[in-house]
This record gives structure tokens, C-alpha cells and sequence, in this order.
């Protein structure tokens, strides 16, 4: 006779999965989702692990989190490529929305008229499922720091070498241009800065 095979434990879950070769015969239903151990909600449930875990556009913690993402990632690109005026904007946005989304709270628990006691703030309000949100908003505290540092240290270069920059703009001919390397100092900043021949 042919070994048979054990039930695979995967399939507890599936509704049209046949039934264990020891029950008897009985008409077809669906098959409930078992709970998980310590009686906590199942996946289907609100506060299950699927759902507050995708993403809901209409939540306004989970938007400003993805904003901050962006805006900081952004910012950051902005302030390498020489723009800093838009990663200066980009970052401190991306500061606020970061922020915010890891403070805020949900609109659920925004009702003062209820009386019910307030839960926890921010992206710790969703629970678990509130990971990838958090890490999004991380994300873009770190790279909105990035932005912003990247935007000082360039407005702060300007205003140090401002007889510089006033000259290289106020020249006229290349001759000129070249004669304003002198109000540079001969360090490894000046040498970056200064007009090339």
C-alpha cells in the first residue's frame, strides 16, 4: 500500500482545501480562519497584521510619511547637484512631514468629545503594521538632515568667499574671471572653487 502523504499544515487556512481523511463526510462550508495563539486579532481583523499594513492614501500619517520620504530624497539630490535654495525647501519639508507623521495622531483617536482616554500617538497607534511607514518617515529625517546640511554648508561657502563670487559675476572676460582665484586661500576648498583655465 502507498505511503500517504501527512496533511500539509499551509493548507488549514485554505477554504477549498479537502478534509482530513478521519472526518467524516458533511456538506461543503467554508473553513474558518483559525486565531492566533493568546487570542489576539486575526489577519482578517482590523487590528490584524494586513490591516493597517497596506497602504491607505486617505491615512494622513501614512501620506506625510511617504512626503517625507520623497521630499528628503529630493532635497538631497538637489543640494548635490548645486541647487540649494529647492533642498533647503525640500528638507525642511520633509523635516515637517517626518515629524509629524511620527507624533501625529490618527484621526480615530482625534475625538476629544468621546472622553475615551487618548491611545498612543503617531505611527505607534497602527501597531506592528506600522513598520514600513516608520521606516519611511526615519528615511526621510535622515535625508532631510542630509538636505539641509548640504544647503548650509553651501550658503555658508558663499558668504565666506563672497568677494569671490562677486567677482567671478561682475567679470567681463575670462582674463578677469581668472584674476578673482586670487581672493581664494590656498586650501583644498580654494582649489575647488576656483575658475579652472
Amino acid at each position: 500500500m502507498p505511503d500517504r502523504r501527512q496533511p500539509d499544515p499551509s493548507t488549514d487556512d485554505n477554504p477549498f482545501a479537502a478534509p482530513p481523511e478521519d472526518r467524516p463526510d458533511q456538506p461543503w462550508q467554508p473553513r474558518q480562519p483559525q486565531q492566533p495563539q493568546g487570542g489576539g486579532p486575526g489577519p482578517s481583523e482590523p487590528g490584524g497584521p494586513e490591516g493597517p499594513a497596506r497602504w491607505d492614501p486617505m491615512d494622513p500619517l501614512q501620506r506625510r510619511a511617504r512626503y517625507a520620504l520623497l521630499a528628503g530624497m529630493w532635497g538631497f539630490f538637489f543640494g548635490i547637484f548645486g541647487i540649494p535654495s529647492v533642498g533647503l525647501l525640500l528638507g525642511a519639508l520633509a523635516m515637517y512631514w517626518g515629524i509629524s507623521a511620527l507624533r501625529g495622531r490618527p484621526a480615530t483617536e482625534a475625538d476629544p468629545a468621546t472622553g475615551t482616554p487618548p491611545g498612543p500617538g503617531g505611527l505607534a497607534a497602527l501597531g506592528p503594521a506600522a513598520r514600513p511607514q516608520r521606516a519611511a518617515a526615519i528615511s526621510g529625517l535622515v535625508t532631510a538632515s542630509l538636505a539641509l546640511l548640504l544647503a548650509g554648508t553651501s550658503y555658508a561657502v558663499q558668504l565666506t568667499y563672497k568677494d569671490f563670487y562677486v567677482c567671478r559675476e561682475d567679470a567681463l572676460t575670462r582674463t578677469a574671471e581668472l584674476q578673482c582665484n586670487d581672493l581664494l586661500p590656498d586650501n583644498f576648498l580654494g582649489k575647488i572653487l576656483k575658475v579652472q583655465r
